[in-house]
């Protein structure tokens, strides 16, 4: 990670090194914050932010789930967002926002802290790496179960519950695979670790719904509005482990990893070996779309 010029704390910019919180902050002992990814392409009317408010959209509603007050509107925290952007002098990124309890509590119960809000951005290419965008990563079914609706909300994106998602990603590459997808507790697939999963078979497109513990992935909803639109049927399903091996074409999304094709699953080739038709077409419309080609899609861009 490159570092920008300034990260916008509290109401104003900061720069870059003195972004800093104390070590008694509540978000660090017990992961009590929300966050966000959003990324910025660049486009011939400058830099667009990708369903910008949408996604400030999506924060408040985990700061509400969790009971964690956020005093900013989601249309101050956009233009902020876009103020941060051009400060930065960034014309494509990333945009994390986060919000968090701060100080003035220890103990579970964080009453009495303070909340902080964050947004920072800077340079970031693809997630999963450029061989990956173009040739398909190599994934594991973790043994690490996804965090359950009985136990958590996987829905909000809450810093604790990520834990779940960094020992599924660790163990992962410690073995040699790229990325983890993640099975729930009643033994269907929820998703990656960080990403949405697809899965095409005889030409049609599944994906798992939110109750399996999968997010409500933005990037998802955009790819499986432009699918349909295409004339695909794409469907939300639950998907088996046999499902995986059985697939034509698997293929992650998410803000950081776009569109990434999965060409092997537990040492098993995805269909031919290689990303397939109907994922290739989903990277190309995505693309089409965040970098303002596509017309259709105007709406899912902001400029800053």
């Amino acid at each position: 990670m490159e570092a920008t010029e300034y990260i916008w704390m509290d109401g104003e910019l900061v720069p870059w090194a003195d972004a800093q919180v104390h070590v008694l902050t509540h978000g660090l002992h017990y992961g009590t914050g929300v966050f966000e990814g959003i990324r910025a392409y660049e486009t011939e009317n400058g830099a667009a932010i990708f369903r910008l408010t949408d996604h400030m959209e999506r924060l408040a509603r985990s700061a509400k789930a969790i009971g964690l007050p956020l005093d900013y509107s989601v249309d101050e925290l956009v233009k902020v967002s876009k103020e941060l952007l051009s400060a930065n002098g960034l014309t494509s990124g990333y945009l994390r926002p986060i919000v968090f309890f701060g100080t003035g509590a220890m103990g579970l119960d964080p009453a009495g802290a303070d909340v902080k809000v964050v947004i920072a951005s800077w340079e970031w290419g693809a997630y999963l790496g450029d061989e990956g965008v173009e040739n398909g990563i190599r994934v594991a079914v973790s043994s690490w179960r996804r965090i359950g609706q009985g136990a958590f909300m996987p829905n909000a994106k809450v810093t604790g519950g990520y834990v779940n998602s960094v020992l599924a990603k660790t163990a992962a590459v410690r073995g040699g695979y790229d990325e983890a997808i993640l099975l729930n507790d009643q033994n269907v697939v929820a998703e990656g670790s960080g990403e949405n999963l697809f899965v095409v078979r005889d030409g049609v497109v599944y994906t798992p719904p939110t109750s399996t513990g999968a997010l409500d992935g933005i990037t998802q909803d955009s790819v499986r509005t432009m699918l349909i639109d295409a004339g695909h049927d794409v469907q939300e399903a639950t998907i088996t482990r046999t499902d995986l091996y059985y697939a034509d074409e698997l293929f992650f999304t998410g803000t950081a990893a776009e569109v990434t094709p999965v060409r092997e699953v537990d040492d098993r080739a995805v269909g031919t070996g290689k990303p397939g038709p109907i994922t290739r077409k989903a990277q190309e419309m995505f693309m089409d779309a965040v970098t303002g080609r596509d017309e259709r899609y105007s709406d899912w861009l902001e400029y800053a």
